[in-house]
């Protein structure tokens, strides 16, 4: 999410989604191919991977993209991270998951965990409040798009392939955002593009290798085996080992209310996945 607000004001927003997308699913559909994986087919295959990709692909990049606009990447990496509970109330609903009380208690204590990590003080001025330029608003909206696209990639492999249905969403949700770039007049598109540094570039490779082909793969092939509660709390890990790292490496501190926010995430993430040996 760093490198994607790094580059965003150079590139455009939609853009940036846009690329994030399309290259990725291309290297996921080529890498499965391969691997002798069957390509989807058939109406049922095709509908459920369209619905996925509109989205899962192209809402939730695009409400990312502008969220990220208006919103520190912090504060957005808290918002989009909270989906864990969208997906636990959709999961009990609709596959009869259950994670019992502590595992409920265990997300309840990411979320805390994430906002003693991240969250800044806040000032509200109500007179100028506008929901829809709100960085806010839309991330919070991405974060719903994403918890649902989790659950619906259990529907879309009873039809194809998780690996083919995870490229093909990537490469047919990113088409729409490239439409709405040109209408945009994003800088990118706009005669721009030679103007963007070997850094933004890398960025830009970045957010489509590793953060979208690699990770998306690896989240939805596991998200079609076990507990799709489980697997979305680990998003929790996101903005901590940020912190850790810009720690690390960037020379930024941690005051003692963040390592309390980290160690209370681990703790939230532990209970999640916590098994009763009873229940066994």
């Amino acid at each position: 999410m760093v490198a994607m607000k790094q580059v965003l004001p150079k590139a455009g927003p939609f853009f940036v989604s846009s690329f994030r997308l399309i290259p990725a699913g291309l290297l996921i559909i080529a890498y499965a191919a391969s691997r002798g994986r069957k390509q989807p087919s058939g109406f049922s295959a095709w509908l459920s991977i369209f619905l996925f990709a509109l989205v899962d692909a192209a809402c939730f990049q695009g409400f990312l993209a502008e969220g990220l606009q208006r919103t520190s990447a912090g504060l957005g990496s808290v918002i989009i991270d909270s989906q864990p509970l969208t997906v636990a109330v959709l999961a009990a609903l609709l596959f009869g998951e259950s994670i019992g009380f502590i595992g409920a208690a265990g997300l309840v204590l990411g979320v805390i965990g994430l906002l003693l990590l991240e969250v800044p003080a806040l000032s509200v001025d109500g007179s100028n409040f506008s929901l829809w330029g709100s960085g806010e608003w839309w991330m919070l909206l991405a974060a719903q798009s994403m918890a649902v696209g989790t659950v619906m990639i259990r529907w879309v492999t009873k039809y194809s392939d998780p690996v083919m249905a995870t490229g093909w969403h990537m490469v047919i949700g990113g088409l729409p955002l490239v439409l709405i770039s040109i209408l945009n007049h994003d800088p990118a598109l706009s005669g721009s593009f030679n103007e963007l540094t070997s850094s933004d570039l890398l960025a830009l490779l970045y957010t489509s290798i590793f953060g979208s082909a690699i990770s998306y793969s690896v989240f939805f092939y596991y998200a079609t085996r076990g507990s799709l509660t489980k697997l979305s709390s680990l998003t929790f890990l996101t903005p901590m080992f940020a912190s850790i790292f810009g720690f690390l490496y960037l020379g930024e501190t941690l005051s003692p209310l963040q390592l309390v926010g980290a160690l209370v995430t681990i703790l939230g993430i532990y209970m999640v996945n916590y098994r009763d040996s009873s229940m066994e």
